[in-house]
C-alpha cells in the first residue's frame, strides 16, 4: 500500500482509505465481522479510516472505536458532522452549538480522545461560514481535532471559505470529500482544480459509482433490488429509466475493458480514481470481507495512458452520467429566488 501525504498537513495516509457507511443495521449489523473488516484492512496496509457521526446514527462510529483497540495510533482516523442526530432544530448543522456538542458525541463513540480530521458533511446555508470555520479552530487548539475539511462542498463555496479563513486568520479546510467515479467526472472541471491551488487533500468516496461499477448490475439483466446500494436507492438501477440507460452502456464497456486488462470492474475503477493527480485517497466502503480483499488484491493496479485514454472515450473527461449529490442539490436550483430577478425586473426594456 502506498502512502501519499494528506494535503499540506503532513500527515501521511494509505491510498486506500476505509469507508465505514456499511457498518450499520441497514448493511451489515454484525459488530464482529465489521470489526474483521477493520482488522484485515489495516493488516493489508490500510492507515486511513472514514466515517461519520449520522451512519446508523452513531452505530458505525462505535464500531470503528471498537475495532481500534490497541491499534489507535497507527491510524489516520476520520469523521464527519452535519446530519441531524435527534429530534429538535439545534440537533444537527454546522452552528458553533451543535458542533461543540457533536464533536464530544463522535470522540465517545469513537473512544478516542483525539479525531485527526474533522469534516463538515455538507454545506449548511443557515450558518455563515465563519461561525463554522471559528469552532473548528478552537477545536484544533484545544486538540480535540488534527486538521478539518469539508465534504460535498461546490468549489465556490470552497474559494469563499478561504478567503474567510484568510481575511480572519482562521484556519482552513484542509481537504474535501467530494463524489467521483468512472461515471461520476464532473468535479474533474473545477473543484480538483480548486482544490489543487488550495493545496487541499482530496478523499474520494463512491468510486464505484454508487455500486454501479461493481459488475453486479448488467445490461438485459432483470435489477437485483434485494441488498446493498441498490436497495438503498432503487430508483438508481431501474433498467427501464432511461437516466440509467448510458450507465448500463458504459459499465458493458467497462467489463470489455477490466477483462482485457485483466483485473475486476471494481479494480478497475478505483485504480481510475487515484491515477488523478489532486485526489489523495479513494475511500472504499465493502459490506463484506469479500468486497474487501477484492480491492485490496488490485491496489497495485496501474492504469497505463491506453487504459485511461479508452476510459476518457467511454465517459468523456468532466462527465457526469449521473449526478452524484442529486439528493441535496446546490441552492443555486433548489431557491427560484436565486435563478430569477424580481418580476418587474426582468424585461430589457
Amino acid at each position: 500500500m502506498r502512502y501519499r501525504t494528506l494535503g499540506r498537513t503532513g500527515i501521511e495516509v494509505s491510498v486506500h482509505c476505509l469507508g465505514t457507511m456499511m457498518f450499520q443495521k441497514a448493511f451489515n449489523s454484525d459488530h464482529d465481522d465489521c470489526a474483521r473488516i477493520v482488522h484485515t484492512a489495516l493488516d493489508g496496509g490500510v492507515n486511513f479510516i472514514d466515517t461519520a457521526d449520522m451512519y446508523g446514527q452513531g452505530e458505525s462510529e462505535e464500531i470503528v472505536g471498537k475495532a481500534l483497540r490497541g491499534r489507535r495510533d497507527d491510524v489516520v482516523l476520520a469523521t464527519k458532522v452535519h446530519f441531524p442526530m435527534g429530534e429538535g432544530p439545534n440537533r444537527g448543522g454546522n452552528s458553533r452549538r451543535w458542533i461543540l456538542k457533536a464533536v464530544e458525541d463522535s470522540l465517545r463513540r469513537l473512544d478516542t480522545d483525539w479525531i485527526d480530521l474533522y469534516q463538515i458533511h455538507f454545506p449548511d446555508h443557515t450558518t455563515d461560514i465563519e461561525e463554522t470555520l471559528s469552532v473548528l479552530d478552537d477545536l484544533v487548539r484545544q486538540g480535540k481535532i488534527r486538521a478539518f475539511g469539508c465534504s460535498n462542498y461546490q468549489p465556490d463555496e470552497i474559494v469563499d471559505a478561504h478567503h474567510v479563513s484568510e481575511r480572519r486568520g482562521l484556519g482552513r479546510f484542509r481537504t474535501d470529500q467530494p463524489p467521483y467515479s468512472i461515471l461520476a467526472r464532473g468535479i474533474e472541471t473545477a473543484l480538483l482544480p480548486v482544490c489543487e491551488r488550495y493545496g487541499m487533500g482530496v478523499l474520494v468516496w463512491s468510486p464505484l459509482g454508487f455500486g454501479f461499477l461493481t459488475g453486479k448490475h448488467r445490461k438485459g439483466r432483470p435489477a437485483d433490488l434485494s441488498g446493498g446500494r441498490a436497495a438503498f436507492r432503487p430508483g438508481n438501477f431501474d433498467p427501464a429509466s432511461a437516466a440509467n440507460a448510458a450507465k448500463y452502456d458504459a459499465v458493458e464497456q467497462l467489463l470489455e475493458l477490466a477483462d482485457g486488462i485483466g483485473c475486476t470492474l471494481p479494480q478497475l475503477a478505483v485504480a481510475f480514481t487515484v491515477a488523478h493527480p489532486a485526489v489523495t485517497s479513494a475511500i472504499i466502503g465493502p459490506r463484506t470481507q469479500r468486497q474487501l480483499e477484492d480491492l485490496l488484491e488490485g491496489a497495485a493496479l496501474t492504469l497505463d495512458d491506453a487504459t485511461l485514454d479508452r476510459i476518457d472515450e467511454i465517459v468523456p473527461p468532466g462527465t457526469n452520467l449521473y449526478d452524484p449529490v442529486a439528493f441535496i442539490p446546490p441552492r443555486s436550483l433548489t431557491e427560484t429566488a436565486l435563478r430569477r430577478r424580481p418580476l418587474a425586473e426582468r424585461a430589457a426594456a
